[in-house]
């Protein structure tokens, strides 16, 4: 059985449309896909750290980076949702609600609101909440949140170590952090992502 397009219970499903815009027509494992997805993720990652742009808040760098990451394997690669999802706000709602985020992150820079660790934190929460893009939600936030830590001269986050020998214990333990951020508990998200 093509295990392509299985996906664990916590992923975000694709539509069939979403599906469609698979570009490498040879892939036909998740393995193969995982595999796609981390090249081109480290790609953009290296790209983003050698272009050290000055404005990352904003919307076009958003949809850039993702189309960065994911853009040799997704035709909807920095195209924001058109579909419900499992997580995230109405994609009508996408553009304000990242507006509304961007304003805030601004604000709280500016005024020193919270610690640039704190700061980080809100914002990683809160991207992923949104949930603009099909999928790769998780992983652009993670390096947007990463970016925006070097802007704040701060070292990027260790997330956990989420890539480690437990990864999926460690991937239930972020899961559940991003739920009790949802709740305004920001602690264990905090200590999650420094951990």
């Amino acid at each position: 059985m093509n295990d392509l397009f299985n996906e664990s219970s916590d992923s975000t499903p694709l539509s069939e449309e979403e599906k469609e815009g698979l570009i490498p027509s040879y892939v036909t494992f998740r393995h193969e896909l995982n595999a796609l997805e981390q090249e081109n993720i480290l790609a953009a990652e290296l790209w983003a750290r050698r272009m050290k742009p000055k404005y990352i808040l904003n919307e076009k760098f958003l949809r850039t980076l993702h189309q960065r990451m994911f853009g040799n394997v997704w035709k909807w690669a920095g195209k924001f949702r058109h579909t419900g999802k499992n997580i995230g706000v109405e994609a009508w709602q996408i553009s304000s609600e990242l507006k509304m985020l961007i304003d805030n992150v601004n604000f709280w820079i500016a005024n020193k609101t919270f610690d640039p660790d704190e700061i980080a934190t809100r914002f990683h929460h809160k991207l992923v909440w949104i949930h603009a893009f099909p999928n790769g939600n998780g992983r652009h936030s993670r390096l947007m949140t990463d970016l925006l830590l070097l802007k704040l001269q701060r070292q990027p986050f260790t997330w956990g170590s989420l890539i480690s020998e437990n990864a999926d214990e460690i991937r239930r333990e972020y899961i559940t952090s991003l739920k009790e951020a949802d709740q305004g508990n920001y602690k264990p998200l905090m200590a999650f992502v420094r951990r």
